[in-house]
């Protein structure tokens, strides 16, 4: 039995560097690229959050209670983006 254990180590021992070298640069890539898909889809929801336009409204009351005094539910969300309401300051 020992010797089938050495038998397999000394088949085996040659291979780690080259497999480890290609693991760690696999999950140094994976790493970025996960990095990568994470700032895109922020910059994505910022961008979409940047054309809400309840803080400039004259119906924004900028009350934590009462955001909206004609759309309470939709001001400061992704459905205020389009408000036929919207009227400048």
């Amino acid at each position: 039995m020992l010797v089938f254990l050495s038998f397999i180590i000394d088949w085996i021992q040659p291979l780690l560097i080259p497999i480890c070298f290609v693991l760690a640069w696999t999950m140094i890539i994976l790493i970025l690229v996960n990095m990568w898909t994470a700032t895109q889809d922020t910059i994505k929801t910022a961008q979409k959050m940047h054309q809400i336009p309840c803080h400039k409204c004259q119906f924004f009351t900028n009350n934590y209670r009462l955001k909206c005094t004609i759309h309470p539910s939709a001001a400061n969300t992704e459905e205020a983006i389009g408000c036929k309401d919207y009227q400048i300051n």
